[in-house]
């Protein structure tokens, strides 16, 4: 069996969305099509995909390996172009991850701009507040907060981003201003879920968290909303508060109480060979990221500072 040649095949009847759609595209006989895949199950002893008279659809072990066969056929595309000769340009598809608001505040803009510098490169960007395994899910780079222990990543730092508790003007005139975190017991707070234990709020390891969740939400946009509501204190990162304590709809509280930062790092899977269109990608997309955080920081800083003269 020529491997290569049947997970093309597989690639293509996933995007065509049937066998005979899929045997058009190709020029190649229904039978050949059917065959190849049903060989590709054998060899993994799985079932790829799930048959109906009128389409096809992936099962969970086809879609991861599709995700698969198309980074192994575009590696293997592109190494072919650099041998011959023929590169100019990078080409292919990228595919990064990123956390849901860092992603869509700084890097989608910078993602734009490098695939308006690179033409011939199309991008997959997954915004999800979970940890992404890069190789399993065919993940190219990813933008990761907090610390970095896991050697089989390259990774370069960015930037740093801060914790910092808010609330609601209203809220602290009605419930009064923590002045320590031990006061929190006493206050309402608002929990994102996943988010809730103790290192997240940073309390001491004798302190369980925040007396009562007045609400758990599943996103810190609606935490933020429900903070500016009135409903209690969040514990976020600056990049989610920036503009709201710009704005006066929230303020910090307990400034005083130094709270670590965490590093935000670019990251890759290691190894010596880099596809152009990933190192292409590293290259252009690393020093803009640094200079919006950067900027960024400074904002939430100068925010914070202005914020704790008008309490």
């Amino acid at each position: 069996m020529d491997r290569l040649s049947s997970m093309s095949i597989l690639v293509t009847v996933s995007e065509a969305g049937s066998l005979s759609a899929a045997a058009q595209r190709l020029g190649t006989p229904l039978t050949t099509v059917s065959r190849r895949v049903a060989d590709l199950e054998r060899l993994l002893e799985t079932q790829l995909l799930t048959r109906s008279s009128r389409k096809i659809t992936l099962t969970d072990a086809g879609r991861a390996y599709v995700l698969a066969c198309k980074r192994i056929l575009d590696d293997i595309a592109e190494a072919e172009r650099t041998a011959k000769g023929e590169y100019t340009d990078p080409k292919g598809e990228i595919s990064i991850t990123a956390p849901i608001v860092l992603g869509r505040l700084y890097l989608l803009p910078v993602l734009a701009e490098f695939l308006r510098a690179h033409p011939d490169i199309d991008a997959r960007l997954t915004l999800a507040d979970r940890l992404v395994n890069l190789t399993e899910e065919g993940v190219d780079a990813a933008l990761r907060l907090g610390d970095m222990p896991d050697s089989s990543l390259v990774a370069t730092k960015i930037g740093v981003v801060h914790r910092v508790f808010a609330a609601s003007p209203l809220y602290l005139k009605e419930r009064g201003v923590p002045g320590s975190p031990a006061d929190l017991a006493i206050h309402d707070c608002i929990g994102v879920q996943g988010f809730t234990g103790p290192s997240f709020w940073g309390f001491s390891s004798e302190l369980e968290g925040p007396g009562r969740y007045r609400i758990i939400v599943n996103s810190t946009d609606a935490a933020c909303e429900a903070a500016k509501a009135g409903l209690g204190i969040i514990s976020v990162f600056s990049h989610h508060v920036t503009s709201s304590l710009q704005d006066g709809s929230l303020v910090p509280v307990l400034c005083h109480i130094e709270r670590r930062t965490l590093p935000l790092s670019l990251v890759r899977a290691s190894g010596d060979y880099q596809p152009i269109k990933l190192r292409a990608f590293m290259q252009f997309v690393t020093p803009r990221l640094k200079s919006r955080l950067s900027e960024a920081r400074a904002e939430f800083l100068a925010a914070m500072a202005k914020a704790d003269r008008r309490i």
